[in-house]
C-alpha cells in the first residue's frame, strides 16, 4: 500500500511540475479554444464512438453497383475528419501568424487549395512578394502529396507503397523547388486560419455524401468503361477533392487486391488533376511574375509524376 501511495504521489508531483512548466503555454492555448471547438469535438466523439458502431457493415444498391456500405462510408468520414483535425489543432496551438514556409506546411494539412487561392489573390496586391507566395504554395502542394500517401496507407498499405513512388517523386521535386525558393523571402510572414472545425457535423455529412457519390461513379465507370473509366473518374473527382477518390480507391483495392495498380494510377491522375486546377487558379488570379514561376513548377511536378509512374 505504501509503495502504491508513493507511486501515486510521484506521478502527481511530475504532473504538477509539468503543468507549472507549461503554465504560460496552456494559458495561451486556453485563450484560443472556443466553446464551439469543445462542442464540435464532443460531436465528433458521438459520431465516431456511438454512431459508427451502429451502422450496418454491408453493401446496398442494385448489382453490379452495390457498393454503398454505410459503415465504411462513415469510417472514411471519421478518418478524414481526424486528419483534418491535426492541421486544425496545429493552427490553434501555434496561432495564425507564421512565416510563409510554416504557413505552407500548415496550409497543406488544412487545405492546399485554400493556400493557393489566398496567396494568388494576395499577389495581386503585393507583386513584390510573388516568389515568397510561390514558396508557400509549393510547400502546401508538397505536403498534400505526402498527406495522400499517409491517408491511403491507413486503409491499404500495399496501395500506399505503390503510390509512394509516383507521389514521392512529386514530393521530392516539390521539395527541391522549395529549397531553390527558400533563400528569397522565407522571412516574410503570412496568415493561415484554422477555418471551420473539421468535426462540424454538417461538413462530415457533406464529405460522406461526396465519398458515396464518388464510390458509385468510380464503380459505374469501371463496370461500363473498364480501367479507362476509372482514370476518367479520377480526373473529374480530383479536380474538386482528392481525399474522396483516394479513400474510395483505397477501399476498392482492399476488396480487390489485384487492382492495386489501377487504383494507384487513378489516385495519381486525381492528384495531377487537382494540381492542374490549383495551377490554373494561380494563372488566372496571380501576379504575372507568380504565373511564370508556377507554370514552370507545375511542369516539373508533372515530369516527376511521369518518372515515378514509369519507375513503378
Amino acid at each position: 500500500m505504501r509503495l502504491a501511495a508513493c507511486g501515486v504521489a510521484s506521478v502527481a508531483t511530475v504532473v504538477c511540475l509539468l503543468l507549472l512548466t507549461f503554465k504560460d503555454f496552456l494559458h495561451r492555448l486556453a485563450r484560443r479554444v472556443e466553446l464551439a471547438d469543445i462542442e464540435a469535438t464532443l460531436t465528433f466523439a458521438v459520431i465516431s464512438v456511438i454512431i459508427l458502431p451502429l451502422l450496418p457493415n454491408q453493401n446496398f444498391g442494385p448489382p453490379p453497383l452495390d457498393v454503398i456500405n454505410p459503415y465504411k462510408i462513415w469510417l472514411m468520414v471519421v478518418l478524414i475528419a481526424g486528419l483534418n483535425f491535426l492541421g486544425y489543432v496545429l493552427v490553434k496551438v501555434l496561432g495564425n501568424e507564421h512565416g510563409l514556409a510554416l504557413t505552407g506546411i500548415l496550409g497543406g494539412l488544412v487545405s492546399s487549395t485554400a493556400v493557393t487561392l489566398s496567396f494568388s489573390q494576395r499577389s495581386r496586391r503585393e507583386p513584390e512578394m510573388s516568389s515568397a507566395f510561390v514558396l508557400a504554395i509549393v510547400i502546401a502542394w508538397t505536403i498534400m502529396f505526402l498527406r495522400v500517401v499517409i491517408m491511403v496507407g491507413i486503409i491499404n498499405r500495399a496501395l500506399a507503397a505503390s503510390l509512394a513512388v509516383a507521389l514521392g517523386c512529386m514530393a521530392l521535386a516539390g521539395l527541391l523547388v522549395c529549397l531553390a525558393l527558400w533563400r528569397r523571402r522565407a522571412h516574410e510572414t503570412g496568415v493561415v486560419t484554422a477555418g471551420a472545425n473539421p468535426f462540424e457535423l454538417g461538413e462530415a455529412i457533406k464529405f460522406g455524401l461526396l465519398f458515396g457519390i464518388v464510390t458509385i461513379v468510380a464503380k459505374a465507370a469501371e463496370v461500363y468503361l473498364g480501367a479507362t473509366g476509372l482514370y476518367l473518374a479520377g480526373a473529374v473527382a480530383g479536380a474538386t477533392d482528392v481525399d474522396a477518390i483516394a479513400l474510395s480507391m483505397a477501399n476498392r483495392a482492399t476488396t480487390t487486391p489485384e487492382s492495386i495498380k489501377i487504383a494507384a494510377y487513378t489516385i495519381v491522375i486525381a492528384v495531377i488533376s487537382n494540381t492542374l486546377v490549383k495551377a490554373g487558379m494561380v494563372a488566372f488570379m496571380g501576379a504575372p511574375a507568380m504565373r511564370r514561376t508556377i507554370v514552370l513548377v507545375t511542369l516539373i511536378l508533372f515530369l516527376a509524376a511521369a518518372v515515378g509512374a514509369w519507375i513503378a
